[in-house]
């Protein structure tokens, strides 16, 4: 039977597959059944979510939920194709979702409940049961809708880090740092949101005289502009810059950091005074051409992994290039042995940040067996002062589950976006890894991702094969965008 999200959370956690087996999941639940495909024994890992406070640094306590007590949750090491097991314990009053993030993975493990993943229970557990792959930096986070509360969803604590062992090295490096990037203390306002320029491609102009005139429609009415959030605090694996331990190298080394945007809303930018990051690979993929920039910029749930070369001696401050925010706490510092002092900031010169530079050149996208378009539209304000965010007129109704888009197993599929909204999408396809295949009308190939940015009033292309069986959600994981509207699921069979 189908059931959604509300009804869901309204049973507390029980579980509830649509069109998908029990297979690999198992709860504690009494009403919920042990499938006997989950292996009994110690798990290999277990994580509690739970509330409580995060010190992001003396006098700067937030309380949030997190995974295992702390925040970025633990690192998770894989194996490619090596099954493993994890418990997932809830010891909050509310039902919860774990996603596996950039990992293919069954629809009832994946940790969507608009895919049929059961509910984690308040004061309860699941055990899960999977093989993890593909290779690479992935994550894991809560996928529950939050709506206007803010302590919910991906607004929390809930993310973690997980490196699958890849079957090649990306590069020879002589250390691993992770970073996970993340605002805390969210709040909702009026004041509508900074354009950005940062992402290359240029406007279409049909899509920007279209959102243009439904804006200037919606505020000739006397509507207020739709909500946006921000945040008052700031922070690198937890700890404001300055407070966390420096991350401490020697000239000529080779490190090799995996930069994971744990943002709620928010893109990223990072930058290393003096230092230039050499792109190795994007969502864990290994990039086709690797290439150098002096700007890292990360969409929300985009991962990055960078080489950077140790040839400038100091105490520096790797840090978000708006000025705001990294004196507000988003930076570390990279102190080199032997040397002392209060780190340095220098910013790096304006750069536009373009996929097509990791892209392999000269490529020709495959041809397609069906093409699915899609076009981005934003209501503004149209749900109690939230904007409202259609795909094709709809937007996604997490009571009935709907739309949902029939897809055929084994065949290539090009999604076509079409933005005609100012805001730039990080958007997200579950349990498939993508290539992107257009950016601004430009055919690109190789560059395989699992979120990848559309820009303000332009268009982008992304080819998947639909080798996964049931339902897979396609969404912009900006949290307040995908839970008013910006969803839609696709069923293969």
């Amino acid at each position: 039977m189908a059931v959604s999200r509300r009804e869901a959370l309204r049973l507390g956690g029980v579980s509830v597959l649509a069109g998908a087996g029990a297979a690999g999941v198992a709860g504690c639940d009494a009403r919920a059944p042990m499938s006997e495909a989950v292996p009994s024994g110690r798990a290999d890992y277990t994580l509690r979510i739970a509330t409580g406070q995060v010190e992001l640094a003396p006098g700067t306590v937030v309380s949030t939920t997190t995974y295992n007590g702390r925040f970025p949750g633990p690192l998770l090491r894989f194996t490619e194709g090596r099954p493993v097991v994890v418990d997932v314990h809830n010891d909050t009053g509310t039902p919860e979702l774990l996603h596996w993030h950039g990992q293919r993975v069954p629809a009832d493990v994946d940790g969507a409940a608009e895919e049929g993943t059961p509910y984690i229970p308040a004061h309860g557990m699941r055990r899960l049961s999977f093989t993890p792959g593909p290779a690479g930096f992935r994550f894991y986070h809560t996928h529950v809708a939050a709506r206007g509360d803010l302590t919910r969803g991906t607004y929390s604590g809930q993310a973690g880090p997980v490196h699958i062992e890849p079957k090649t090295n990306p590069g020879a490096y002589d250390q691993e740092v992770f970073l996970t990037l993340k605002e805390f203390e969210p709040s909702l306002s009026h004041g509508g949101d900074i354009p950005q320029t940062f992402l290359a491609g240029s406007p279409v102009p049909d899509l920007k005289r279209k959102g243009e005139k439904a804006m200037a429609d919606s505020l000739a009415r006397g509507m207020p502009r739709g909500y946006e959030v921000g945040y008052r605090v700031f922070s690198v694996n937890g700890r404001r810059l300055g407070h966390g331990p420096p991350i401490k190298v020697r000239t000529g080394q080779r490190v090799l950091f995996h930069v994971l945007n744990a943002s709620a809303t928010e893109i990223r930018s990072l930058a290393l005074p003096g230092h230039t990051f050499e792109v190795v690979a994007l969502d864990g993929n290994p990039v086709p051409r690797q290439a150098d920039v002096p700007v890292l910029w990360i969409g929300t749930a985009e991962r990055v992994s960078a080489v950077v070369e140790m040839n400038q001696p100091g105490v520096w401050v790797l840090g978000d290039t708006s000025d705001d925010d990294r004196n507000a706490g988003m930076g570390t510092v990279v102190e080199y042995a032997g040397r002392s002092g209060s780190p340095q900031w220098t910013a790096p010169p304006a750069f536009t940040w373009d996929y097509r530079t990791f892209a392999r050149p000269g490529s020709t996208p495959r041809r397609p067996d069906a093409t699915i378009d899609l076009l981005v539209e934003k209501s503004n304000a149209a749900d109690k002062g939230f904007n409202i965010w259609p795909l094709n007129g709809v937007p996604f109704s997490l009571d009935s589950n709907k739309p949902v888009l029939e897809i055929e197993r084994g065949k290539r599929y090009r999604m076509r976006l079409r933005n005609a909204s100012d805001d730039i999408h990080p958007l997200h396809l579950h349990r498939h890894t993508f290539e992107v295949t257009h950016i601004s009308g430009t055919p690109t190939g190789g560059l395989r991702k699992d979120v990848v940015m559309l820009g303000g009033y332009q268009t982008l292309a992304l080819d998947f094969t639909a080798d996964q069986p049931g339902l897979s959600l396609f969404h912009c994981h900006q949290q307040l965008h995908m839970d008013y509207g910006f969803m839609i699921l696709l069923r293969c069979s």
